[in-house]
């Protein structure tokens, strides 16, 4: 899979594409059916597939300070798209002077000049150009004059969150925020995943005998909900059942929040200073302040056979 970032970086002689645009935050389940179609319809038609995103996040630009909690760092989200056959991921740079583009300009440079789309995909709520003031209708009657048709599809969530409730990056942050990651994961189609460098904390879990990777969240991550949970632990190429805590750790009356995470029956393991990710499958129990280390370690060996019960493969 090929990966540009600006316009500059598409090859001069790229042929004719089926496009998708968006921020694509997370890659959930209504990402990946357009995704899917957008692949589906370039195979058909025998072009290539690209998906268009931006970086930084739109709402950061045009209203600083507002920048939503990322389910997925740009990497990841590539990773997720090339796992869906794209054949090329276009990152555009947004700045306050691309947001001042009119929509017809944007169709023109990007879809028509760049990426030569001869079709594109895209969920009914789709906005682009200046305000957001380009919707589906516009985008399909600048198709009409350029030479491109659009495909819109309807992305519902069904099954547990309810009948005819929308995919949406928003639903899954708000699952996320509230720690229900196992709803969280129906929209994502996998488990919410928080990276980042893992750094030295207190030491306080390898004292209990329980050590644990504190890992630092990359800039923006959506975090869980303090809590205690079952889920995995990644970090050089090897992928552990764990045991993950998020919050300021109370029993010890800490001000920091930390996300960390015990590899279940791992010894000796030294993860400082290596990129690793942690899986979220199911929320165990709030954070609590115990009285004593004696119930605060017991504790820890419920929520540890807990944990190793759910991510017994």
């Amino acid at each position: 899979m090929q990966r540009w970032r600006g316009l500059e970086e598409v090859p001069g002689d790229w042929g004719r594409s089926v496009v998708t645009i968006g921020s694509f935050d997370g890659v959930h389940q209504g990402h990946q059916l357009i995704i899917g179609r957008t692949v589906q319809r370039a195979r058909e038609l025998g072009v290539s597939s690209v998906v268009v995103t931006f970086d930084p996040h739109p709402s950061e630009v045009v209203r600083p300070g507002s920048h939503p909690p990322l389910l997925a760092p740009h990497h990841r989200r590539a990773e997720l798209m090339g796992e869906l056959g794209v054949d090329a991921v276009l990152v555009l740079p947004f700045t306050l002077a691309f947001s001042q583009l009119p929509p017809e300009d944007f169709v023109r440079q990007v879809l028509v000049e760049a990426l030569h789309a001869e079709f594109v995909v895209e969920g009914p709520n789709f906005r682009f150009g200046h305000r957001a003031s380009g919707n589906v209708e516009l985008l399909a009657e600048l198709g009409g004059q350029y030479g491109f048709n659009v495909d819109v599809l309807d992305l519902t969530v069904t099954g547990s969150l309810g009948e005819a409730t929308p995919f949406s990056s928003t639903l899954a942050r708000r699952l996320v925020a509230e720690g229900d990651v196992s709803g969280a994961a129906e929209v994502l189609g996998r488990p919410h995943r928080v990276e980042g460098t893992v750094v030295r904390g207190a030491q306080r879990g390898r004292e209990l005998g329980y050590p644990t990777a504190n890992v630092q969240p990359l800039s923006h991550t959506a975090i869980p909900a303090d809590g205690v949970y079952a889920g995995w632990l990644s970090a050089d190429g090897e992928r552990m059942p764990a045991a993950i805590s998020v919050g300021t750790n109370p029993t010890f009356d800490g001000t920091h929040r930390t996300v960390e995470a015990y590899a279940i029956d791992r010894i000796g393991l030294d993860l400082y200073g290596l990129h690793a990710s942690v899986d979220f499958l199911a929320y165990l129990r709030g954070m609590e302040k115990f009285d004593t280390i004696e119930a605060l370690m017991d504790r820890m060996a419920d929520d540890v056979k807990q944990a190793r019960e759910l991510t017994d493969d």
